[in-house]
């Protein structure tokens, strides 16, 4: 039994395109900072680090599933690795806006300053 060598030449840059666009977009975000999503918040957080987060979700999605082969994995194993990652992202965001409040209404309402 012998298998054919099958080339992933085209899916690799098709990877390679999408992060880098995905990159690009990021960097061009980061540096120009728009108002419009920079002084708007959404739940406690501006909409241009929903976008980051957001895009570096993607980008995490798009290594992990090419580059770590998880196309050819089992059902089960790509849904425990799946919800994995979305349960700690989600626990990671409700860590970040809980305690990115309190330490905002620390430095507001007491005498210590704003030093950084």
């Amino acid at each position: 039994m012998s298998h054919e060598h099958v080339s992933n030449t085209k899916r690799i840059w098709f990877v390679f395109g999408l992060l880098s666009v995905v990159t690009t977009v990021e960097v061009f975000l980061g540096i120009v900072k728009p108002d419009a999503l920079h002084m708007n918040n959404l739940l406690g957080m501006n909409l241009l680090n929903w976008i980051f987060i957001i895009l570096t979700l993607v980008k995490a999605y798009y290594i992990v599933w090419a580059f770590m082969h998880m196309e050819g994995e089992t059902t089960p194993l790509r849904r425990a690795v799946v919800w994995t990652v979305i349960f700690l992202v989600i626990y990671l965001l409700f860590i970040l806006l809980t305690e990115g409040n309190y330490v905002f209404g620390v430095f507001k309402n007491s005498t210590i300053k704003w030093n950084f």
